[in-house]
């Protein structure tokens, strides 16, 4: 379900077509609009295109489309491709042509549908560059950037921190809504783009809505919006949100409801971004439990190549679930073990269950004690969070 707010839907009602633009000057114009990545870390978008039109000559550039989306909270980039796939693609080109790759990569689940619409839309549109289609193995890290390189390298969907980096390897690797905000950029120009958003976060963003919420869905709006008016519709009585994806952070509601989606005002309240996803737990359910299985969902879905996630994870995991049930000589190893995790993993998954895991300790503290005290659960359900990517 697609829901736009206010006047700011741009992403899903554009038309094909990018103007020509020289490739430095396009590269100038995304670094204008301060762009900033859709898919996670918030990378800006034009020092990304720069770093690789430096190396273009002494590799082969490839522009990597990353729609995988294995956070099972968003459905935005799916939601992106299936109604403005000449968007994402046209995006991709202008990259192609900034940093003067030889082909572009689209990497989607493996067996996902839209391979299907996506080859059906490849064969009646001619493309200056090659496009190619890449299935990817249906694992949380697989996603992940140097996973992909990995896997378009070697063909092992493992992150790895061994250099060089994606950019020194001729490799432009960027998510899907972040390159059809390069094709706008391309049509419109910097200005336009930051007339929405502030100005550390610029532009418009699709988040994800789910949860405890009347309308769930994919809506589009201006960067800076406060989450309460993003949250329209959500259970009065909701005591969390999930901000960023199952590996950003639980934000209180109902303060966090003046917590504008942007860079840094999530950052200072604790949390990011993220994947663009905001997931409002409601009256029913319990905070420490869900965060519970989804370390313990993070945990299996690693590469099993780093103690963090094949010693770390699983034992925190434990550790959550053991508190849920009242053994309080738990919390004090499980702060120590959530503050040696973070940074020693290939990549950032441990990262990113660890930060849930403490947020959860600090938003659902009454919980805590509640469980510390021997009383039981006081919110009966048994599951909510979903857990299933695409």
């Amino acid at each position: 379900m697609i829901t736009p707010l206010d006047t700011h839907q741009r992403l899903l009602t554009a038309e094909p077509g990018p103007p020509p633009l020289g490739a430095d000057d396009l590269i100038t114009a995304v670094e204008r609009s301060g762009l900033r990545g859709h898919g996670g870390a918030g990378f800006p978008t034009g020092r990304k295109l720069r770093a690789v039109a430096a190396h273009r000559g002494r590799h082969p550039a490839t522009v990597v489309v990353n729609a995988c989306e294995s956070e099972p909270v968003s459905g935005k980039d799916h939601t992106l491709l299936s109604h403005a796939p000449h968007l994402v693609l046209d995006g991709a080109v202008l990259a192609a042509h900034a940093v003067r790759a030889n082909r572009i990569v689209v990497c989607l689940p493996a067996g996902d549908p839209l391979g299907h619409m996506l080859t059906a839309l490849l064969a009646t549109r001619a493309y200056p560059v090659p496009v190619h289609l890449q299935p990817v193995p249906h694992r949380y890290v697989a996603s992940e950037e140097s996973a992909l390189v990995n896997l378009l390298t070697t063909g092992d969907p493992r992150p790895t921190t061994r250099p060089p980096r994606p950019d020194q390897k001729g490799m432009l690797i960027s998510n899907a809504e972040t390159l059809a905000h390069v094709a706008l950029i391309a049509r419109h120009g910097p200005d336009w783009f930051r007339a929405a958003g502030t100005p550390d976060s610029p532009g418009t963003m699709l988040v994800t809505v789910g949860g405890a919420v009347r309308e769930p869905g994919v809506r589009e709006i201006a960067c800076g919006t406060p989450i309460g008016e993003v949250l329209t519709g959500a259970d009065p009585n909701a005591h969390a949100v999930l901000v960023g994806g199952i590996g950003g952070a639980w934000l209180p509601l109902p303060s966090a409801a003046a917590v504008p989606l942007a860079h840094r005002e999530l950052a200072e309240a604790g949390a990011a971004l993220g994947v663009g996803a905001l997931f409002v737990l409601g009256p029913d359910a319990c905070g420490l439990a869900e965060t519970a299985r989804i370390v313990r969902y993070l945990a299996g879905e690693s590469a099993g190549q780093c103690g963090p996630c094949v010693f770390g994870l699983p034992a925190i995991a434990d550790d959550l679930a053991q508190l849920v049930q009242g053994r309080a000589e738990v919390l004090p190893r499980l702060r120590h073990r959530l503050g040696i995790t973070p940074g020693r993993g290939a990549c950032r998954h441990p990262d990113g269950a660890a930060r849930v895991a403490a947020s959860a300790l600090h938003v659902f503290a009454a919980d805590v004690e509640r469980h510390l005290a021997g009383r039981p659960c006081v919110y009966m359900g048994q599951s909510h969070v979903p857990l299933e990517s695409r």
